[in-house]
């Protein structure tokens, strides 16, 4: 994958509101941006504001002063009549409704008879046929600011995640028989060591070769606490070096770096919408075109019925109505409500890939979490070892390094750490990794084993160790049949997990923990954080069913991950987060959402942002709907002009994308303890 595209991103149509085809709304996306600043694409800055309003501010400024002149505040000049007076209108009138008639025949030419541009468009130029050109000049100066304002808003939602695409520098300096080569960073192999200088950031991911350094994780995770790193750790890209000169060994392609895969996450995030988006979207197919049948009856009708029936009177009630049922603020406001929550939760170090999640995490019942590498850090550390005397310790431990090689789960990782540089051998055969055991292999014949007790019984091995007497993680090491040692491995808890289960108690969630890891342990962990559902021994397949057996109860069920054991219960729950750094890829590509730097207290910042973004949408909504059967009503009966549709269809967008992009402003941090 190349460097993405952000033109690639889109939020919804190029004017924010609804067109009925979604071919329509694609296209529109991807346009340029128009004058009016309907379509802006993320790659760039798009128009200053002061370009974007300069057509809706000419426009403006000519209808105030032909309001002016026709009200005697210049004494009402005598040439102010007439043609002169049309065509004064008429040059207001053009610069803000050229880009909307041009929309229209866009959309009609895809099939879409009935978009919101059409009924602008019929309303104006209703208007100035009947003679009221200011109100036509109006009410589509005033759509055009509202436009405008929710461009606006769209590049302020977008912001967070537009960010994101600028991490990686495109060069980067390699290392070659200790010469520094400037090259393309997406030429660099794997292995190759990259030099990086205080204040560049990172473009690849890779594992530190220098023996200290700071990094600024701020545009990865939202931290802004520089994270500080040893050798042998690993570092992402997108990470700017806070210290002197290091050196990096690439462990991952510049197309395969953690962050080339969130961002393709965040490319696609839009395209899942959520229930009530795709309502919104249904609604208006119907409504349109529903309304524009009833503008027709209210002009034709009282002819039949009414005695002293005016065509004129009549036809601008239609126009006032129109104008009036347009669903701007519907279709505008919901879906940058949703993209205002995808940018916040981004902003936050969470990538949502859709907005349906926000809405189910806004539901959640219970949050299951995974232990090693979600509650705890994942960095495991050996504290003992233990090998029977009757087996040759020296090549017994030739053999576990070399099969422990084979995986990069974080027990694997901590026992290549141990044993250090113990040699590894050639002769290895049928080497598997059993999910939630361990690890196999065959060598001269006989079969070596290194996993948990699980393993053991699996293969029928016997033991007499008492493992519930042992507090850490046990990993046992069988070969030829026998038990052969064992390891005791101790795990940490992440700093803000006991914070993410307090945060999620007064949410009224349940928090549960799963882990394959021995229930002594796992009950150890839940005890520390204060969580009265834990669960130990679990196979992926266990962990499948409990979930399985939550969501029949009828609880909506977050799943927290970051193996790839886990991968198969993220798909499985109603939204699956993975954690970013540790996570596996498959846990990633598998998740919903992805918390960046594996933050547990990130759990309850995402569904707060769930919740205050079905909020405000649901506000929104109920703002729509109220004023405008309100305003339809009256205009319908002759009581409204098209000063009050104009309140009606842009007042109320208006107030709509202000109070959707309030999302942008809030802050979802962890809660202090005495906010219980």
């Amino acid at each position: 994958m190349a460097q993405l595209d952000p033109n690639q991103i889109h939020v919804a149509d190029s004017h924010g509101c609804c067109c009925a085809t979604d071919d329509h709304r694609t296209e529109g996306a991807t346009r340029q941006p128009d004058n009016r600043g309907g379509s802006l694409s993320a790659a760039g800055a798009g128009p200053s504001q002061l370009q974007l309003f300069m057509p809706a501010i000419f426009s403006f400024v000519l209808l105030i002063c032909g309001l002016a002149l026709d009200n005697n505040w210049l004494n009402k000049p005598a040439f102010f009549s007439g043609w002169v007076r049309l065509l004064w209108y008429a040059i207001a009138y053009v610069p803000v409704a050229l880009p909307v008639i041009r929309d229209m025949f866009r959309a009609i030419s895809k099939n879409d008879f009935f978009s919101e541009f059409t009924l602008m468009t019929i309303a104006t130029i209703g208007a100035f046929i009947i003679g009221v050109y200011p109100e036509g000049v109006a009410v589509m100066l005033f759509y055009t600011v509202g436009e405008n304002v929710q461009a606006l808003a769209v590049r302020k939602a977008r912001g967070n995640i537009r960010a994101l695409l600028d991490q990686r520098p495109d060069e980067v300096t390699v290392i070659r028989a200790e010469i520094p080569h400037v090259v393309k960073a997406q030429a660099v192999d794997i292995g190759t060591t990259i030099q990086l200088k205080p204040g560049e950031k990172l473009a690849l991911d890779g594992e530190l070769l220098s023996d200290r350094a700071a990094f600024n994780t701020a545009a990865l995770t939202g931290e802004s606490k520089p994270d500080t790193k040893t050798k042998g750790d690993t570092v992402l890209a997108g990470m700017v070096n806070l210290s002197g000169v290091v050196r990096v060994q690439v462990t991952a392609a510049y197309t395969d770096s953690k962050l080339s895969r969130i961002l393709t996450l965040v490319q696609h995030a839009t395209a899942q919408k959520a229930p009530t988006e795709l309502f919104i979207r249904k609604f208006a197919r119907w409504y349109t075109p529903a309304v524009v049948g009833f503008a027709v009856l209210i002009t034709v009708a009282p002819y039949f019925f009414v005695a002293d029936y005016v065509f004129s009177e009549w036809l601008y009630r239609a126009l006032v109505f129109l104008v009036i049922s347009c669903p701007c603020a519907l279709v505008i406001s919901i879906p940058l409500g949703y993209f205002g929550g995808i940018g916040a939760a981004s902003r936050h170090g969470l990538l949502v890939k859709g907005s349906n999640f926000l809405d189910v995490m806004a539901d959640a019942g219970q949050v299951v979490m995974d232990k090693t590498g979600t509650l705890t850090k994942g960095v495991f550390e050996v504290r003992e070892m233990v090998i029977d005397s009757q087996f040759d310790k020296t090549e017994l431990l030739k053999l576990v390094n070399t099969l422990e090689h084979h995986s990069t789960h974080p027990v694997a990782t901590a026992i290549q750490r141990y044993l250090g540089n113990v040699e590894r051998i050639s002769g290895l055969e049928k080497i598997e990794e059993e999910a939630g055991l361990g690890l196999t292999a065959m060598m001269d014949g006989k079969q070596l084993l290194v996993g948990n007790f699980r393993l053991l019984d699996h293969y029928h091995v016997p033991y007499s160790l008492n493992t519930a007497a042992i507090t850490d993680t046990v990993i046992a090491i069988a070969y030829d049949g026998k038990l052969a040692g064992y390891f005791t491995i101790a795990d940490e808890i992440k700093p803000d997990a006991q914070a993410a289960v307090r945060e999620l108690k007064i949410m009224g969630i349940t928090p549960t923990l799963l882990s394959g890891d021995k229930s002594a342990v796992v009950q150890d962990v839940a005890r520390k954080l204060g969580i009265s559902k834990a669960y130990g021994d679990l196979l992926p397949e266990d962990k499948v069913n409990m979930v399985k057996a939550i969501r029949d109860a009828g609880d909506r069920v977050i799943f927290v991950g970051d193996g790839l054991n886990d991968a198969p219960v993220l798909a499985l729950s109603d939204a699956g987060i993975a954690m970013g750094g540790l996570g596996s890829d498959a846990a990633i590509e598998t998740a919903d959402v992805v918390i960046q730097d594996d933050a547990p207290g990130k759990i309850p910042v995402g569904i707060r942002i769930g919740k205050a973004t079905r909020r405000i949408v649901w506000q929104n909504i109920a703002l729509a709907f109220s004023v405008k059967i309100a305003v339809l009503l009256l205009g319908a009966g002759g009581m409204a002009s098209m000063w009050e549709a104009v309140f009606a269809d842009v007042g109320v967008a208006l107030l709509a994308i202000l109070n959707a992009i309030r999302i942008q402003r809030m802050s979802f941090g962890i809660l202090p303890r005495t906010g219980q």
